[in-house]
């Protein structure tokens, strides 16, 4: 037995060396690599500046030759710099930390053992057949994250290839040192996903690369065409699925997907939150904003009820507006709406003839058939066609008027000698031009008839439908459905790729608006059903959308990457089903205690955030049901304690402590999470509610009841 550890620990050693030695390889190939970048940006400037010299002097006589050549340059100039400055930016993040992992495998067809190193990007030297560092996002990287050993399929571009996995190694790589490495099967237990979700929460956001999990990269990689719904328990990476599917389809999808992304988000907060994690996977320019954004931007809407507003409304249980909430975020409200279109398309315009000079040009029974024959273009657009119709109309009888004036005038001119034409030509001149005149004033009196064409704004239309209350994020879409209805709206851009996160909280109607405003055939849709705070009649709809979307398919995710153990088990308590089933990663139980004066309530929070701070906590908050305790609780702390107060979604959070209401604190995660319930010495019974506040925390929740005033 000791002769065996004895060959056991050489070997470790052989392999630690073997690492060590292809870490600093890896290392200088990519310190070539950025030399190489530069040296062509540099190349690149230097001839750019020459032909451009060159091209001032051949074109110098010719504006519209050089401007030509000038837009031609610049093509070309921004396309070989993107290329070159994305490499450049990849190579630099890579060299401290080259890959994260390694596969040993061998391919059934072909005889012989290969390897593969995983990282955030791929390195392949120029003139190299083989890449030194495979993306994580290639097909066959998929093998690192495929949960066992043994036979292993992966799809690559000309279809299906089986493999024998070997083995895998995962390394922790910093500052271009190995610092550790460890053979596993990427089972949860696995000593790095234990360390990463170990980390502080900023961290631990960028460095998930490294541990996605098995259940996780089947999400990601699934086809573009297909639309996947993910219901996963808080701390089941739905985010990370997201972001990541974005990085994974952009880069082998780039031609088609690149700049044709859309995420949306539930607030401005989360927004900023998650902005740094696909630039820190090479991806900028995808498009990331709210909902309320993206629909007050196409409707050039500038104010509607605040979130912060409209949460506070329904997390103090005001009824009338819950009520309201209820039926807009119906499928009853739809109804109501289609059937308010129905009226609009039989009555809204009251057809009239059209009259020129007290001649009926077109009956009203020839534009009741125009209105028929374009029934399928939207109400507002048709009038609007039917419109330009009927003003051509009376462009051609005015100037058949105009016509047979001419004639009148050229036949009178030739009936004349030249002593008449001297006497009364002036006269005649005159009479034509006041003939002209009134056939042109008959003509502007015909088309000011049509103004019955003309229609009001759809925002006008749904005000006085909405009885002209403030408008709410569930205004937003029933006026694009209207819009979409009435106008044929269209998007100036072309989305080819919709993210939608926190999907529990959308209504059906907003999700159909998304699907007609993008035409968009695939959907990455992630939520938990458990989190939605915003009141619903039925299923919640992101459950439910057969018929809605193309080739749906529906995942869910209990198992939590997020929380310790003790922290999830607290968290069960508040759900009735779908328990989450905690990643066996132990931490202190949750302190769940009573306060019953502030001096004790100051003490306990002052000693706490000091506790926490000295053990390396980066991000604590304090988090509260609403912003009027909030504000209560950061009046009272923030005497003896420096920490910040989140009321709006302008406020940006980095780190360090904060208080903020549950609302804003739904979907972001801390190291450490102060729960306080100053429910007027009554505990807060909202389950969900406490679930979310509850599972916030990666590392240590408190637990603080309020008994005093």
């Amino acid at each position: 037995m000791k002769n065996n550890d004895f060959e056991k620990e050489i070997q470790k050693e052989i392999q630690l060396e073997f690492e060590k030695n292809r870490l600093n390889d890896t290392i200088n190939i990519i310190k070539e690599e950025i030399i190489n970048c530069i040296e062509k940006r540099k190349n690149i400037t230097q001839h750019l500046i020459d032909t451009r010299k060159n091209a001032v002097e051949e074109y110098r006589d010719d504006e519209d030759k050089l401007i030509e050549y000038f837009d031609h340059e610049r093509f070309v100039r921004e396309e070989s710099f993107k290329s070159i400055d994305r490499k450049l930016k990849e190579y630099t993040i890579l060299q401290p930390s080259p890959y994260f992992g390694k596969v040993t495998f061998e391919e059934k067809e072909i005889q012989g053992e290969d390897s593969i190193y995983v990282g955030r990007f791929g390195v392949t030297p120029e003139e190299a057949y083989e890449p030194v560092v495979v993306d994580w996002r290639a097909p066959i990287s998929s093998l690192f994250y495929a949960g066992k050993l043994g036979e292993v399929e992966y799809n690559a571009p000309l279809g299906k290839i089986k493999v024998d996995v070997n083995g895998k190694r995962q390394f922790i790589i910093k500052k271009e040192n190995l610092i550790g490495m460890f053979d596993s099967e990427i089972d949860v237990k696995d000593e790095i996903l234990q360390m990463v979700l170990s980390k502080n929460a900023e961290d631990k956001l960028k460095d998930i690369i490294m541990t996605i999990q098995q259940e996780q990269d089947d999400l990601i990689r699934q086809p573009k065409d297909k639309t996947i719904v993910v219901d996963g328990i808080a701390g089941s990476g739905k985010t990370t699925i997201a972001l990541h599917r974005v990085a994974y389809l952009l880069y082998n999808y780039r031609n088609i997907l690149q700049d044709k992304v859309l995420i949306l988000g539930p607030n401005s907060i989360f927004m900023e939150y998650i902005s740094t994690v696909l630039p820190s996977l090479g991806e900028i320019g995808v498009r990331q904003q709210t909902f309320r954004d993206f629909a007050m931007e196409i409707l050039d809407l500038k104010t509607i009820m605040e979130f912060r507003e409209y949460m506070e409304k329904i997390i103090n249980k005001d009824e009338e507006f819950i009520k309201e909430v209820l039926f807009k975020t119906s499928e009853g409200y739809m109804k109501e709406l289609d059937k308010f279109i129905e009226v609009l398309n039989k009555s809204y315009f009251i057809i009239q003839d059209l009259v020129f000079e007290n001649n009926v040009i077109v009956p009203k029974e020839a534009i009741k058939d125009l209105f028929d024959y374009y029934e399928n273009m939207p109400l507002f657009r048709r009038s609007k066609k039917i419109k330009r119709i009927l003003f051509a109309k009376i462009r051609d009888k005015r100037d058949e008027k105009v016509r047979e004036i001419e004639k009148w005038y050229k036949e009178s001119l030739a009936k004349m000698d030249e002593e008449k034409k001297n006497l009364e030509g002036s006269e005649l001149i005159f009479k034509r031009k006041l003939k002209i005149r009134k056939v042109i004033k008959n003509a502007m009196i015909a088309k000011k008839s049509l103004q019955w064409l003309d229609n009001e704004k759809v925002i006008d239309l749904y005000n006085n439908l909405n009885s002209n209350k403030i408008l709410t994020i569930d205004d937003l879409a029933p006026i694009l459905y209207l819009k979409l209805k009435l106008e044929g709206l269209k998007l100036n851009e072309e989305i080819k790729h919709v993210v939608i996160d926190e999907a529990q909280d959308y209504s059906l109607l907003q999700l159909i608006v998304i699907k007609e405003l993008t035409k968009c055939k695939a959907f990455t849709i992630v939520g938990d059903k458990n989190q939605r705070l915003i009141p619903v009649l039925g299923e919640i709809p992101m459950l439910n959308l057969n018929g809605i979307l193309e080739n749906v398919e529906y995942f869910n995710l209990n198992k939590s990457y997020r929380s310790t153990k003790e922290i999830m088990e607290y968290a069960n308590k508040y759900l009735d089903d779908d328990k989450i089933v905690p990643l066996v990663r132990s931490g202190d139980l949750v302190i769940d205690k009573y306060i019953n004066s502030k001096e004790e309530f100051i003490k306990e929070i002052e000693n706490v955030l000091g506790k926490l701070n000295s053990e390396g906590f980066e991000s604590i908050a304090l988090i509260c049901k609403n912003k009027e305790q909030a504000k209560k609780v950061y009046s009272l702390v923030n005497r003896k304690i420096g920490i910040k107060l989140i009321d709006s979604e302008e406020i940006i959070y980095n780190k360090g402590g904060v208080v903020i209401p549950a609302y804003y604190a739904k979907g972001l995660e801390f190291d450490a999470a102060i729960i306080i319930n100053c429910e007027n010495n009554q505990m807060i019974k909202e389950d969900k509610l406490m679930y979310v506040m509850a599972t916030r925390a990666l590392h240590k929740l408190y637990v603080y009841n309020i008994k005093f005033k």
